[in-house]
């Protein structure tokens, strides 16, 4: 794979938008997980594959490493004592049934408001409203719920779909909106890499001597947070909880010393171990923003998804792949008609090692 040199360029944010016929956004995922689209951009020329035939382009004693988190039923419709609608989407889950919520309303309640959730009285749960999060001035709510918050959301909550998925959430979604392999709750966001495999793949993975491991991010709706700023290093990122177990750390280790490749599965997994590899912590918060000159310490392939228009994830996989041949894959992908988003289809992709990169 070859990318020209932009080293002595300075990315803005205008550098990492492109047009997207509205027609190519997933509204459902395809009939089968792993029938999805996959184009193989880590080798020249490219090659328009399927999902399902991604272990003949992997080597055994390579690693795979996915992100397990769950997604909540996280988004809740209530109302104020006044009657106004209001809708909360919750982030975190805190001791003592509280959570940390993003709240869509309009006019804003103030601290100390009760707001009847999902009928509130009649079948339905009462939130108490403590404040901002994480401070007077955060833009995050802070509330105690009348039960344990994961009950509730399970009970009443629907499954919080990507702003530009369309429809209301059905059986579908609480299936194909979750990976095969999830078992640790508080993701508000699936990662959607990880939706193309199913348990045949995985088994055809594992005879071929492909290792698995997994590490966990809670993704938060901050993954669709808009960056507004022209100059990307002003951006600010949001932060989310994330743990690698000792177990993932020595399969790394083992697999970076036979010389295998250490294959991210999304990149929640690439922040997850590079945020990992730069702290030095094994868990908790990270913000970590990776844009064209990153240096990578741990992820050698990335599988992830087609992302949105002048995102942080266009940043990230430029930053891993290179610049230009990411923008050319977008361009393949456009033209022959790949589906994009968190239901759409997927990439392979190499980091790159013949070009530096600066922002």
């Amino acid at each position: 794979m070859s990318s020209s040199n932009t080293s002595n360029r300075r990315f803005t944010l205008s550098d990492f938008d492109f047009d997207l016929p509205e027609n190519l956004i997933a509204q459902h995922p395809a009939a089968q997980r792993s029938a999805s689209r996959l184009l193989d951009g880590s080798q020249t020329p490219l090659v328009d594959s399927i999902f399902r035939e991604l272990p003949g382009l992997l080597n055994p004693g390579d690693l795979l490493v996915f992100n397990d988190t769950k997604v909540i039923k996280a988004r809740i419709y209530g109302e104020k004592a006044s009657g106004g609608k209001l809708e909360l989407l919750i982030e975190r889950v805190l001791p003592n049934h509280e959570v940390v919520a993003h709240m869509k309303v309009s006019k804003k309640p103030l601290p100390g408001a009760k707001l009847y959730m999902a009928g509130g009285s009649r079948g339905g749960f009462e939130a108490v409203l403590l404040g901002r999060w994480p401070d007077a001035n955060g833009h995050l709510f802070h509330l105690r719920l009348s039960d344990e918050p994961h009950k509730l959301m399970e009970k009443h909550g629907h499954v919080p779909l990507p702003p530009y998925i369309t429809h209301e959430d059905s059986e579908e979604d609480v299936q194909r909106y979750q990976t095969v392999f999830a078992k640790a709750p508080g993701a508000v966001a699936a990662p959607t890499a990880a939706l193309h495999f199913d348990e045949a793949l995985l088994a055809e993975l594992d005879a071929r001597g492909v290792q698995r491991a997994s590490v966990t991010l809670h993704v938060g709706a901050g993954t669709f947070q808009p960056v507004k700023t022209e100059n990307i290093a002003e951006h600010v990122m949001h932060s989310e909880w994330y743990q690698v177990p000792e177990s993932t750390q020595h399969a790394i280790a083992a697999c970076k010393a036979r010389g295998g490749k250490v294959l991210a599965v999304g990149t929640t997994t690439v922040r997850t171990l590079e945020s990992w590899a730069a702290s030095g912590q094994a868990s908790g918060d990270t913000q970590i923003f990776i844009t064209p000159g990153f240096e990578f310490k741990v992820v050698d392939r990335l599988i992830t998804n087609f992302h949105l228009p002048k995102s942080t994830l266009m940043m990230l996989v430029s930053a891993f792949a290179g610049y230009e041949h990411i923008m050319g894959l977008y361009r393949h992908a456009i033209a022959q008609q790949y589906r994009f988003f968190s239901y759409g289809d997927a990439m392979l992709l190499t980091r790159t090692t013949t070009e530096s990169q600066t922002s």
